[in-house]
């Protein structure tokens, strides 16, 4: 199993409830293809660096899972195939990206 970090941007049009149902969808995806869900972080509505879809902010939200390379491709689709989707981007981290998320997910703890 192999350890995936997903950053998506969704529309900015969207009403609460559609945010998170589209959340709980991909979440729900991952989960039933046996991801195991490190981290999941909602970093709500931010301005974009520039106009997508005439669009000038998102709602912004984090994934780190670990699981098969393979579902990676599939998730893929549904983002490419969902119109809410306005942005994705899926890294695979090294050893050393892992460290840092989870550096990252104690600050953001400690500030709570």
């Amino acid at each position: 199993m192999n350890h995936y970090e997903t950053v998506f941007i969704l529309n900015p049009v969207l009403s609460e409830d559609q945010v998170k149902e589209a959340v709980k969808k991909y979440e729900d995806f991952l989960v039933s293809k046996d991801a195991k869900m490190v981290n999941k972080e909602n970093w709500g509505l931010k301005k974009l660096a520039y106009p997508i879809q005439h669009k000038k902010s998102g709602f912004y939200n984090l994934f780190e899972y670990q699981v098969a390379g393979e579902v990676i491709d599939e998730l893929e689709l549904m983002f490419r195939r969902d119109e809410r989707i306005m942005r994705y981007l899926t890294v695979k981290l090294d050893k050393y990206a892992v460290e840092w998320a989870e550096k990252r997910v104690k600050r953001n703890q400690d500030k709570s």
